[in-house]
């Protein structure tokens, strides 16, 4: 077997252990938000993935994680927008972090990137609320619950990289390939 073979199993295997982590760290905290929706530590680790793995398995992680959580929880017609929504923030993680890694620190650009993946989120589920709900006064009652996951996410994620992820050797590696 050769060494791409390998590089490409562990990436598969590394996608199904965030989503996993993902699917946990969402369920295992959660306040409830005004639009039945509720603030996790999910976010923390979407925005991880998208910085280990890259946009399609990051983003896959993502969204298989948190819609998981999502159906596991019964909220259940939050599944497929969590999806698309959780793995559009992941992608956008990874993407900005790569154009503002070759320009900036790299603590800088990973709370860049984090806070654009939030922004993803916070527009996103505002969006899909205002379809659900036929109003967008109801969706934005939703947008200040999201905003302090958004925080809690974009800050928890990149104390977490840059305070342990970020010196682990194997780690440092698998980002390097990823840029």
């Amino acid at each position: 077997m050769g060494r791409r073979k390998n590089d490409k199993i562990i990436i598969l295997a590394l996608a199904g252990l965030f989503a996993a982590i993902i699917t946990v760290s969402t369920m295992m905290i959660r306040i409830p938000t005004p639009t039945k929706g509720y603030i996790n530590l999910g976010d923390c680790f979407v925005n991880i993935a998208g910085w280990l793995l890259g946009g399609v398995y990051g983003g896959a992680a993502a969204g298989i994680g948190s819609a998981l959580s999502d159906l596991f929880g019964g909220y259940t017609v939050y599944v497929l927008p969590t999806f698309i929504i959780k793995g559009l923030m992941a992608v956008a993680a990874f993407a900005l972090y790569k154009v503002l890694s070759k320009k900036a620190p790299n603590f800088v650009g990973r709370i860049v990137s984090a806070i654009a993946a939030e922004i993803v989120m916070i527009v996103g589920y505002a969006v899909f609320e205002a379809f659900l709900y036929g109003s967008v006064a109801t969706a934005l009652t939703g947008v200040p619950g999201n905003i302090v996951q958004g925080i809690g996410g974009a800050s928890f994620g990149v104390l977490l990289y840059e305070g342990v992820i970020a010196w682990i050797p194997a780690a440092k590696g698998l980002a390097a390939a990823r840029k």
